[in-house]
């Protein structure tokens, strides 16, 4: 916590407690850290989805456990209708929402929660399985910005990401201290489930956990230096357009293909407020009209709508590209035709 916090992470901040052993003890050694360090102790906010019969009594448990730490608990509860599909997901979206409006309102600005190196490798195997690129199968970030976007002032932070589940549980063990056990953890219903019933099979073939999330940071270091280059093409073929920007087509699609369809993905990202990329073979689709010169009188694509200017507004010559959201008006007749790229 002393090296994160010198590198930035901010402080105070939040812990999100489910009530599992990985987030039980990161609470507990954010209390102890916070204490020794003389500094704020952590805010702790838990969330009852309201999937189980029993989140409710889950989540009154979480604020018992946080108050007898001598923390500030808060419980948020995510009402409405549910998904009947792809319920992990939406869980997800409603969990940070619910949090990020919380975080927002009180002043927090950041949300440390409990990855470990379990949930490194987990994540990397199954991305790989998903057939993610470079992106996806990098490591998650120590220190990162916060999943949604609008939310860009929070940031999120994982201490625990050298640590194996085992040895945590083993810590909470010897201090006596009690902890909830998911039992949407043993639905091998979920891919995530079956993934850890294998993992007996995967280190008997030389598949270690520690492996895997060391070649997570590898990839991670390599997302690293394309970043860079991808952030210093921006720099040079962009400039502010209306609600969106204004791009040197021939400068984006003259960059490595790489490099190019990471800095058109990003800027797409950037003028949708949309937190995930775009489908790759979308994208892909796009960036070869692009450079093919066969977009014609325009697209739209993740919430964007992509066209060539009219002469009055090109910047950077007859290759000048106005990327603005969808909803947005613009003078090119050509454009409003709503060809999906």
């Amino acid at each position: 916590m002393n090296e994160l916090v010198a590198a930035g992470a901010p402080w105070p901040g939040a812990v999100a407690v489910s009530g599992g052993g990985d987030s039980v003890a990161l609470m507990h050694l954010l209390t102890a850290w916070a204490k020794k360090s003389r500094v704020s102790p952590p805010h702790v906010v838990t969330v009852d989805h309201g999937l189980r019969k029993d989140s409710a009594a889950d989540a009154r448990r979480v604020v018992r456990w946080a108050k007898s730490a001598g923390l500030k608990p808060k419980a948020l509860r995510w009402t409405g209708p549910k998904p009947k599909s792809d319920v992990e997901a939406a869980a997800r979206e409603a969990r940070y929402r619910l949090i990020g409006d919380w975080a927002r309102k009180n002043k927090i600005a950041a949300l440390y929660v409990a990855h470990t190196r379990d949930d490194q490798a987990e994540t990397f195997l199954l991305r790989l399985m998903r057939g993610s690129g470079l992106d996806g199968l990098a490591a998650m970030r120590t220190v990162a910005g916060y999943p949604l976007a609008q939310f860009r002032e929070l940031s999120i932070v994982r201490p625990l990401l050298s640590l194996e589940r085992e040895q945590i549980r083993a810590h909470l063990a010897a201090l006596g201290v009690d902890w909830l056990e998911d039992e949407m953890n043993a639905d091998d219903r979920f891919a995530r489930v079956r993934l850890r019933q294998s993992w007996a099979a995967f280190e008997k073939a030389g598949l270690s956990k520690k492996r895997l999330a060391s070649a997570a940071t590898h990839l991670a270091r390599a997302r690293e230096a394309l970043d860079a280059v991808t952030e210093a093409v921006l720099r040079r073929a962009c400039r502010r357009f209306r609600n969106g920007v204004l791009v040197d087509v021939t400068a984006l699609t003259s960059a490595p293909r790489e490099i190019g369809l990471r800095a058109l993905a990003q800027l797409l990202m950037i003028v949708s407020g949309q937190t995930y990329r775009p489908r790759f073979e979308r994208l892909e689709r796009l960036f070869d009209r692009l450079a093919n010169e066969t977009l014609g009188g325009g697209c739209t694509l993740h919430g964007c709508r992509v066209y060539f200017v009219p002469k009055k507004d090109r910047a950077f010559g007859p290759g000048s590209l106005a990327i603005v959201p969808e909803n947005v008006p613009h003078a090119s007749k050509r454009a409003k035709t709503g060809v999906t790229a």
